[in-house]
């Protein structure tokens, strides 16, 4: 049986972190809080929900988190748009490659589904995945293992012939929580995985 794929975006797919700074200081500075990149790292690739009540404050009402996260992901999605972004090393190369080779694929994110959607438009990558699972898509955030099981379900594929492919500690603990494996990106370029490395990794499930 073949086995499917399940990708993380942002830090995996792309590198986004210098557009989501940009980002999140600019909408902060209009809430009046002035953000610093150390702060931005302690949260990437948290969901907004996560993320705003610890520079907004605990008791910030659910309207202003709304607006605030909506006015971010926007002036997100205009930087991706008018600068372009890239795949990361290998990355466009392995996607095409377990496509025609007839692997299920799905992007696992905790981004917002519109984000999800231009950067798989500006890099051209739209077509090659089966299913998207999006912060919309989600109630819990990782380490919580719901949107790979989503993922997976859409892709009617069960959980241990899943293989993730991850970034951050919180994805790679997500995916263990699933009952799948996983390929971390921070140990190992997707440039520099051999051929046969998905295959192999799934033959060692058992």
């Amino acid at each position: 049986m073949r086995g499917a794929v399940l990708w993380d975006m942002d830090g995996t797919l792309i590198d986004s972190a210098d557009f989501h700074w940009q980002s999140w200081r600019e909408t902060m500075a209009g809430e009046g809080v002035s953000l610093t990149h150390e702060q931005f790292m302690e949260t990437f690739g948290q969901r907004n929900d996560a993320i705003i009540p610890r520079w907004l404050g605990a008791d910030v009402s659910p309207s202003r988190m709304q607006a605030v996260g909506d006015a971010k992901e926007e002036l997100y999605r205009k930087l991706v748009r008018t600068n372009g972004i890239q795949p990361l090393p290998g990355a466009a190369e392995w996607v095409r490659r377990l496509y025609r080779e007839t692997w299920p694929q799905a992007v696992a994110s905790s981004a917002p589904r519109a984000n999800l959607a231009v950067v798989l438009e500006v890099t051209g990558l739209a077509s090659f995945f089966q299913a998207i699972v999006s912060a919309e898509d989600v109630t819990l955030g990782k380490p919580d293992p719901q949107v790979f099981l989503t993922a997976a379900s859409r892709l009617g594929m069960p959980p241990e012939r899943c293989i993730v492919v991850e970034d951050a500690a919180a994805g790679i603990e997500a995916a263990r929580r699933a009952g799948m494996r996983s390929i971390d990106v921070r140990a190992k370029s997707l440039a520099e995985l051999p051929l046969g490395a998905f295959e192999e990794l799934l033959a060692i499930s058992y």
